[in-house]
Formats: C-alpha cells, structure tokens, sequence
C-alpha cells in the first residue's frame, strides 16, 4: 500500500506534516507492506533532503499512491481523483466556506477521512493538535502579559526550534503574584497545564482561589460546573451539563472578579452558556487583563474575542466600554490573544506528536480489517456519496443550508 505524504498547499503557508521522517521508518519498520512517497515542499518543516536521506523517494508527482495524507484542506485545483484522503476538511460542522470543497470531494469519487472525527467507539477523539494548541497559547498569553507590564520580552513560538527552546525562554521569566484561571479538561487546557507547571505555578483549590490572596503566581484549572450552574439550583453531574444545557447558566464571573490571566481551554458546546458577555466585561468587578483564548470562538461564549488574531499579529485590545477593538497596551484593554492556528508555531514538535497519534491508531486499521471501526466513523464519503454517518451534510452539500 502506498501512502502520499502530501505538500500543504492552503495559505497562510502550514509547515505540519501527518509523518516526519522518523516516523515513516517506523512506520515501514513496524508495516513492512507500507510504501511511502514525499511530495516535494518548500514549505514543510522537515525538508525534501531529511527524507531523501532516510531513503523515501521525493518527487513531484504522487498519483501512483493509495492514500494521501495531509493536514489543512487541500485546494480543489490540487485534489486527485478516486483516492483516499486525510485531513482536517472543516466542513463537518457544515462551514460555508468548504462546502464547495466536500462537493468536489463526491464529484471526484474521493475517499474522505477527517482527522477530527477519528475517534474510539465512545466518540472521544484519538488524533489531533490539541495538546499544542493549549501549550502554544499558554506560552502566547505570558508573551501578552510581559509586553502589556514591561516584565519581559519573549520571541515568538515560531521563531524558536522547538518546545524545548520555548521551555528556555520560559525559564527566564519570573511571574509575579497574579492568578491564573484555566478552563477545560482535554488535551487543550492539559497541553495549556504543561506550560503552568512548567514554570511552577501552584495549582490550587477552586476554594483557595477565590477566596485567599497569594504572594506567589497561583493557578486553578476549572471544568463547566465550576463555572456553569443549573438555574433550579441542582446539584447534577456534568453530563447533565451536557444533555441540558440551556438548564444551565454561568457563574464565570466569580472566577473573573479574582482573575489577572485567563487561558480559555475548554471545549464550548451548542446551546451552552457563554463563560462571560460584553455586559459582565463592563462591569467594575471583572478583573480579567489578558485572555489567551485557545478555544476561538468568535464573538461567543468569551466575549472579548471578537475577532481571530494570526502568528504574524497575534494581540489585540478589546475596549469593554465601547466593544470594539483597540491598541492592546491602551489603559482600557483587554489583551486577547486569539491565534487559531496555534500548533502551526511548533511544527516539529506538533507534527512528530501527530504522527505517533497517528501511527498508533490509525495505521493499523488498514491491515486489522479494521476491527476496530476507526476508518468506518471516519470514512466521510464514498462511491461519490456522503456515507451514512455523515448523511446529515447532504443538504448542505445540495446548498439548501
């Protein structure tokens, strides 16, 4: 079987890759039926002579393989017809601008398979950037908070080689005494945690937080009944968060009355409450300065994201009074940093991550007839059509949504 390491081709320029070299030879180690081609790039991070010197073939032209594996969409113009595909399409959540995209997919008899929709049988997801993303925007955040006081001056993640050089430049940093909420309970907020542990913040109690002062950098990571309550006043489990949402309404602003930094890890779902609204930004008890929001969701649930910011300019200041953008070291800023495509700024780290997601779970699959149905709830198109478990795009495919 043949497998595509294809060139990222989407703008701006991603340097990830689905297998760095290493990792193609573990993967012929361990599946020796395997066959790898590296389409050539002048882009990615591992450069077409890494390959070439652990022996896989670069060329121009990858139509002879099987599969091909990417990570950004893959422009239109660029697709191959009757292959299998791997990448994240962002259309499963019907996005208007690739619904063009998903149809040239049917059109050209692709086999799709979206890396965010691996998972186990329960539905949670086995790949993915996540952990990077929230160590990112961690690392992002304390670049927000030293520029905006004049404590210190770190270079950009993208800049540097590796996690480990983002570790050095953190370890030149002292924090002071300020509290740091983190919320969520995946691999975001974990890979977020990575970089507070990193510098030794204590972690401490929900009660703690709120209610005592430290002389020391303190941070609580909270999950969506900390921050979330039913309106009934009963005491439920989280899932009943998950089932009943709109039951529910937020209690975040006990948190941002305490709060100097707060990282937004947490994973929102429909129809739940928004963490805090335009109107609590107002108000003379909320204390949040910087806002590191890994989760970006736009004009939503953290409501001083009110725009995607980029690698290239990664703060902006939000104005609560007159909610609107402004210079992130005004007086009257929030500073938000709101980078939506944060592991890009780790590519080799983000991407020898993936790939060993990547070699674990879902390589297998193609030589265990997959007993495990991995590529079956991946598997978004087939023969031209939508496949059942992603029926529901069809109208939107059609253009009726």
């Amino acid at each position: 079987m043949k497998f595509a390491i294809i060139k990222e081709r989407k703008n701006p320029p991603d340097r990830r890759v689905v297998f760095p070299p290493n990792l193609c030879e573990s993967v012929v180690k361990q599946f020796p039926k395997v066959e790898f081609l590296v389409e050539a790039s002048d882009v990615r991070f591992f450069n077409d002579s890494v390959y070439k010197d652990k022996g896989f073939t670069v060329t121009d032209s990858v139509d002879e393989c099987d599969v091909m594996l990417g990570v950004k969409e893959v422009p239109i113009s660029a697709l191959i017809p009757n292959k299998k595909y791997f990448f994240f399409s962002h259309t499963i959540k019907k996005q208007p601008y690739n619904r063009e995209l998903l149809k040239a997919m049917l059109n050209k008899n692709i086999e799709m398979y979206d890396h965010e929709v691996i998972t186990k049988s329960s539905g949670g997801r086995l790949i993915g950037f996540g952990r990077y993303a929230g160590i990112v925007g961690a690392y992002n955040g304390f670049i927000a908070y030293g520029r905006k006081y004049g404590l210190w001056n770190m270079p950009k993640a993208e800049s540097l080689p590796d996690l480990n050089g983002m570790k050095a430049e953190l370890n030149k940093i002292n924090v002071p005494a300020i509290k740091i909420c983190l919320t969520g309970s995946g691999k975001v907020a974990n890979g977020a945690q990575e970089i507070l542990d990193h510098l030794q913040i204590k972690e401490v109690s929900v009660d703690a937080y709120l209610n005592k002062s430290f002389n020391e950098a303190v941070y609580c990571k909270i999950d969506v009944l900390d921050y979330n309550k039913r309106k009934d006043g009963q005491l439920l489990d989280k899932y009943d968060m998950y089932d009943n949402p709109s039951e529910y309404k937020s209690d975040f602003m006990r948190f941002a009355q305490v709060t100097d930094y707060f990282i937004a890890g947490h994973y929102f779902g429909d129809g739940a409450p928004y963490l805090y609204t335009r109107e609590d930004c107002k108000s003379r008890k909320f204390n949040i300065k910087v806002v590191a929001d890994v989760s970006c969701d736009i004009d939503g649930p953290v409501a001083s994201t009110i725009r995607p910011s980029t690698i290239a300019e990664p703060l902006y200041g939000y104005n609560p009074n007159t909610e609107s953008e402004i210079d992130f070291m005004d007086d009257d800023a929030i500073v938000v940093m709101a980078v939506d495509n944060l592991p890009c700024e780790l590519p080799k780290d983000a991407s020898e991550g993936f790939g060993e997601m990547f070699l674990k779970h879902v390589i297998p699959a193609f030589f265990n007839n997959d007993k495990d149905g991995i590529l079956e709830r991946a598997r978004m198109t087939q023969n031209g059509k939508l496949t059942e478990r992603y029926a529901y795009l069809q109208e939107y495919v059609d253009g009726n949504e």
